[in-house]
């Protein structure tokens, strides 16, 4: 009976969507992110790679989540019952799985991680052959395909059956790829760098790139359980990271989040540098090596108005985008710019790879630091941020804010008095049940006072 509840019907499932703007995600064992639907998946991912008679092949990569097993394995059963075969990597980051994909000339990759998010939750995303993430229409046909059992009689047998192999040095290719990002001319040589790797799955390739390009590195967040995964730790809880750094005296610290996409920074006086200071600071060194293609820099509509001042000093324009680095990364790919990123931490620096990578975004940074001889703190006073206030409020559904009237008179009653000094924007997570309130103004206390205004107007409307 249980099992029952978790499984929606068959009819109910096929208006549901799979894909929110990262994947697929959710509580593990809990529908969508079961054994049986990361089969479909699967299989649904293989028949859309097959385009000839030759063997496929799928990296499968994940994070350090104890769900990741049974994922995995269910995944890797969806894609050989197609008759494709399976590379499985274990624990590396999202980024690395990207890389693979591309040179390993395998067909697609898929990450099994749920990011930022507590241990309990897990997701399934995928990479093209291109290493780049699915396009919606891609996703679209994965959903298609899973819902309609389109699929469900084609079944190879006999040596048209998939084949798993375990790929034994694919942390070393990352690391060795991550190493050529970094400049061959520098060294990290005489600098203590601490590194929170979140106990996810960065936990031995970022420690590792440090050391071999010189470093002292003091490791934390490199002991996984399986259920310690960003657990008081690494990018969205930077606390430890600022005291470790403060304590050993260390040039830098670097946080990632679970997967190692995502990098936020602590500098040498333990204060928090997030990503708009980052992406300032490299959009700076682009502009002065003549290395900043078409003078643009793509952010979201997260980003701090701060960003656009600092970057508009060297005449570069600052194109915004939704929420989410694959909408950064399309942007970029679209019309050929070269470095973008979230707030969050998000940074993809495409003359390099394809994706958010949080350890090649901190080599970037260092080597900025490397070239002008200068501390974290000195370099991040180029970004002044306005005051901004984000509230999260849980919400039992998602609705198109125009068809609740008492919300969007509160947006438009705070926007009316923010006036020209500020801005609002009010949207709902893409990976969670929750509706995002940001305010940005000069005045930080009344930011918060707008914020619990927007945040109350939403719980009402949408919590009854």
């Amino acid at each position: 009976m249980a099992y029952r509840m978790n499984m929606p019907p068959k009819e109910e499932r096929a208006s549901q969507r799979l894909f929110g703007t990262d994947g697929v995600r959710g509580v593990a064992n809990v529908y969508p992110m079961t054994a049986e639907v990361a089969m479909q998946l699967g299989r649904a991912l293989a028949h859309l790679i097959r385009n000839g008679p030759h063997r496929h092949r799928v990296i499968i990569g994940k994070d350090t989540r104890l769900s990741g097993y049974m994922l995995e394995q269910a995944l890797a059963a969806g894609l050989t019952s197609m008759g494709v075969d399976v590379d499985l990597v274990g624990p590396l980051p999202t980024p690395g799985i990207a890389n693979l994909t591309t040179s390993m000339r395998a067909d697609a990759g898929a990450v099994i991680s749920a990011s930022h998010n507590p241990y309990q939750d897990n997701g399934i995303k995928f990479f093209w052959r291109d290493g780049f993430k699915l396009p919606d229409e891609t996703e679209a046909k994965i959903e298609e395909l899973v819902a309609s059992g389109a699929i469900d009689s084609i079944r190879p047998t006999a040596t048209k059956i998939g084949r798993a192999f375990r790929l034994e040095d694919a942390r070393g290719r990352y690391i060795v790829f991550l190493k050529t990002c970094f400049p061959r001319e520098l060294t990290l040589e005489g600098m203590t760098i601490v590194v929170d790797c979140a106990n996810g799955a960065a936990y031995k390739t970022a420690p590792a790139v440090l050391e071999e390009l010189g470093a002292k590195v003091i490791a934390l967040g490199v002991q996984p359980d399986g259920k310690n995964i960003n657990h008081k730790c690494g990018a969205l809880h930077p606390e430890n990271l600022s005291r470790a750094v403060v304590k050993h005296g260390a040039h830098l610290g670097i946080a990632l989040d679970g997967d190692a996409d995502r990098l936020i920074v602590v500098d040498e006086k333990g204060n928090v540098v997030d990503g708009d200071a980052i992406m300032a600071i490299c959009t700076g060194e682009l502009v002065t090596r003549k290395e900043l293609k078409k003078k643009t820099l793509v952010s979201t509509v997260m980003s701090n108005i701060g960003l656009e001042r600092a970057v508009s000093r060297w005449g570069v324009k600052v194109v915004r985008t939704k929420v989410g680095d694959r909408y950064v990364v399309e942007e970029m790919r679209k019309n050929g710019y070269n470095i973008g990123g979230e707030q969050s931490g998000h940074l993809i620096f495409s003359d390099h790879t394809t994706t958010g990578d949080g350890t090649l975004a901190a080599l970037q940074l260092l080597a900025v630091m490397c070239r002008q001889q200068k501390p974290v703190s000195e370099l991040a006073s180029i970004f002044e941020p306005v005051p901004q206030t984000l509230v999260n409020v849980v919400v039992k559904q998602k609705r198109e804010l125009g068809e609740l009237p008492t919300v969007m008179k509160a947006i438009q009653d705070v926007e009316k008095k923010l006036g020209k000094d500020g801005r609002v924007l009010v949207r709902f997570s893409g990976t969670e049940p929750k509706a995002r309130v940001l305010i940005e103004g000069i005045d930080a206390t009344r930011n918060e006072q707008y914020a619990r205004e927007i945040a109350e107007a939403l719980s009402k409307a949408l919590n009854g």
